[in-house]
């Protein structure tokens, strides 16, 4: 079964540079989603309705805006691998098959609710930023109301200047990078405190 990619993912948290924070040059290189964290995409898009296909691999392209769209040569493996696992059923309908959640597979999704969300905040993070490259390319200018497409020039400066500081600190010893990591578990904590 390890053809469909079945690794484990549980406390891993991959795709874009893992768990909380890839860097935004990374997008384009290779893989987007490992195959464990697509069969979790799945999942949740199949929590919310039962789907063919084709309306799974659309879907994702829709929410990232284009960027991210699986070919089927990914999607129906893992479709088949989670019908495997008795995470999903399937239907015949005509020629189609339609895939739907099992109770199996809800339990599967709720163990791995943090992960699903991170991902799917990070397809919206994708599509918005594919929003502004279109308008970018095109002149447009973005529409007033639009503050929660982008960053403000603040936020985005202190995004590099926090990149800046990690990479100077590359070669620092086990206690300094301790040291980092608390303060930087302990910023999550205070950024997330009202969202989270």
């Amino acid at each position: 079964m390890a053809r469909h990619g079945h690794g484990g993912a549980h406390g891993r948290h991959g795709g874009f540079g893992g768990f909380g924070g890839g860097d935004d040059e990374n997008l384009t290189r290779g893989r987007k989603f490992s195959s464990d964290e697509l069969q979790l995409l799945l999942l949740a898009l199949l929590e919310q309705q039962p789907s063919h296909g084709y309306e799974l691999i659309k879907a994702l392209q829709s929410r990232s805006n284009g960027f991210y769209s699986p070919s089927p040569g990914m999607v129906y493996p893992a479709l088949t691998y989670l019908e495997e696992l008795g995470r999903i059923s399937v239907s015949e309908e005509g020629k189609r098959k339609c895939y739907a959640l099992t109770a199996a597979g809800r339990d599967y999704l709720e163990q791995n609710r943090e992960q699903v969300e991170w991902m799917m905040a990070r397809l919206q993070h994708i599509a918005r930023k594919m929003n502004s490259i279109r308008r970018a390319l095109t002149g447009e200018m973005p529409p007033p109301d639009d503050a929660a497409g982008s960053w403000i020039p603040e936020l985005t400066r202190a995004r590099g200047e926090l990149k800046q500081a990690l990479m100077r600190t590359a070669n620092v010893d086990e206690d300094e990078q301790r040291r980092i990591a608390a303060i930087l578990r302990q910023a999550c904590e205070q950024i997330l405190g009202d969202t989270g």
